[in-house]
């Protein structure tokens, strides 16, 4: 009755591909703090150099109006 039991886990375990491993999860949380800190550097350095862009182009303009 225990190799019944071991082959119908194993072969469910196949077929949802849950195989007991428990590193999934913390592998999702690594995951989703790397993409948190890029999207934060990224918004960051988009702001830095947007007001850099707005700069630029104020002292176009004003030296173009005048």
């Amino acid at each position: 009755m225990d190799s019944i039991q071991l082959t119908f886990v194993s072969l469910l375990s196949r077929v949802t591909g849950n195989q007991g491993d428990s590193e999934d999860g913390q592998t999702m949380i690594e995951y989703g703090l790397i993409i948190a800190l890029i999207s934060i550097v990224a918004i960051l350095t988009l702001t830095t150099v947007g007001e850099n862009v707005k700069d630029v182009f104020n002292s176009t303009g004003s030296k173009l109006h005048s």
